[in-house]
């Protein structure tokens, strides 16, 4: 990894590594057309006549389908490497799309749509995630927080805000369904930049050659839970990060809507925690870098989160109707929740070289798994525990993933703390 680092350009003196940004504006606009529906698919699906229920299952079968993909994608990175890696995510995206919006949509055949939509949900996941591991790999230490921060800047950019601007313009020129039609050419002009021009060369690590080994690396991917328990501990921490941000939509519009707050403000509100999100996707990055991954995840994320999910319960309660205030503490708390990026850079630098995609599978999974673990807290517990309860159960959570990071040390920092106490414990004798 010497020769990467070389006469420094702007980009990577920003944290962007030069002989990657092809895959980062790559990953930018295939992330653009594959999330350009998600904020609208379930309602217009519903206005289509499908039922809430059906619409809902529709979406948990696209999940399940991403829980499953992120696994696989970094152990496939080091059984087949990332291009190709990526390019099985593209076919994956392709295939299920045209389906999808070709077959089972016009017709509303929902025994179709349901095994469509999820061949689709393959995509983003192997694309993007190995593009991720590739970055782990081909990044020096020192820049690496910095990178992943860019890396997760691109992704929600393009998933989460350029996507959304897109097809609120695309629906009322062309309509829905060739609006969903575009989503293919952002997705194949991304993928062609992120593979194709992208001239970057993925070394890996070097293994030997046929299918056995390949089978190994996927074995690998569930046995790094014994060998490395840190790896799983870390995993827990990516689920925790953003259970909230998939349970707050389905009862925090309601809760806010009775302390006079309307939905059509809440959708504002949304907005603007995730434009304050992306943009400290960056700081943390380069944050982490300064202040310690560990420290970074542990206090900015898991405690901040903890604190800012209490206080979006609690300013309505004592400032009723004041939508300024309650903005403010939303963007601190979507700020909270880039606090985490460092764990893309903090858990696969807890293992070995041969260890390092199998660790970010075990992350991939824990990304994957948020989009259950929030719903799922809010229709076990909601009609318990009401909206206070709930928030008290996410707090709780956050409040727990800071204690869980704490554990995880790199091993040069058990290193230097054994070493320290052998010292202690032969001065001691002396």
């Amino acid at each position: 990894m010497g020769n990467l680092i070389g006469n420094q350009s702007f980009l990577d003196r920003i944290g962007i590594p030069s002989h990657l940004i092809w895959g980062y504006v790559g990953v930018l606009i295939f992330m653009m057309g594959d999330g350009m529906e998600l904020a609208w698919i379930s309602p217009y699906l519903v206005d289509q006549g499908l039922t809430v229920q059906q619409a809902a299952f529709l979406t948990t079968a696209y999940g399940v389908a991403i829980a499953i993909a992120a696994w696989f994608s970094g152990v496939l990175v080091e059984a087949i490497g990332p291009r190709k890696t990526m390019m099985l995510g593209v076919a994956s995206y392709v295939i299920g799309h045209v389906l999808f919006v070709g077959l089972a949509l016009p017709s509303l055949n929902y025994s179709l749509m349901i095994p469509t939509y999820a061949v689709r949900g393959f995509g983003y996941p192997l694309f993007a995630y190995a593009f991720l591991v590739w970055i782990t790999y081909r990044t020096p230490v020192n820049q690496l927080g910095k990178a992943v921060g860019w890396f997760w800047f691109v992704f929600t950019g393009g998933l989460s805000v350029l996507g959304a601007f897109y097809s609120s313009w695309s629906i009322q020129a062309f309509g829905h369904i060739p609006t969903l039609w575009s989503a293919v050419v952002w997705v194949l002009i991304g993928a062609f930049l992120a593979i194709v021009v992208n001239r970057d060369q993925f070394d890996g690590v070097e293994k030997e050659e046929g299918n056995s080994s390949k089978f190994k690396e996927l074995i690998n991917g569930l046995t790094i839970l014994k060998r490395e328990p840190k790896v799983g501990i870390a995993g827990i921490v990516r689920v925790i990060n953003q259970s909230s941000q998939y349970a707050f939509p389905l009862f925090l519009p309601i809760y806010l809507g009775d302390k006079g707050i309307s939905t059509t403000l809440w959708l504002n509100i949304w907005g603007t925690i995730f434009l304050s999100n992306i943009i400290f996707n960056l700081i943390f990055g380069f944050l982490g870098d300064k202040l310690g991954w560990r420290n970074t995840v542990a206090w900015f994320g898991a405690f901040g989160c903890g604190v800012f999910t209490l206080m979006l319960f609690y300013t309505p309660q004592f400032f009723e109707g004041n939508v300024v205030l309650v903005a403010i503490v939303g963007m601190l708390w979507g700020a909270c929740i880039a606090g985490f990026v460092p764990l893309s850079a903090l858990t696969p630098s807890l293992v070995g070289d041969g260890d390092k995609g199998a660790a970010m599978s075990i992350l991939n999974l824990g990304a994957g798994l948020c989009v259950f673990v929030g719903p799922g807290l809010v229709a076990l517990f909601y009609n318990l525990v009401g909206t206070a309860g709930l928030m008290w159960i996410l707090a709780g959570l956050y409040f727990i993933a800071f204690l869980l990071t704490m554990l995880l040390k790199l091993p040069d920092e058990v290193a230097k703390k054994q070493g320290a106490e052998l010292a202690e414990s032969a001065a001691t004798k002396i």
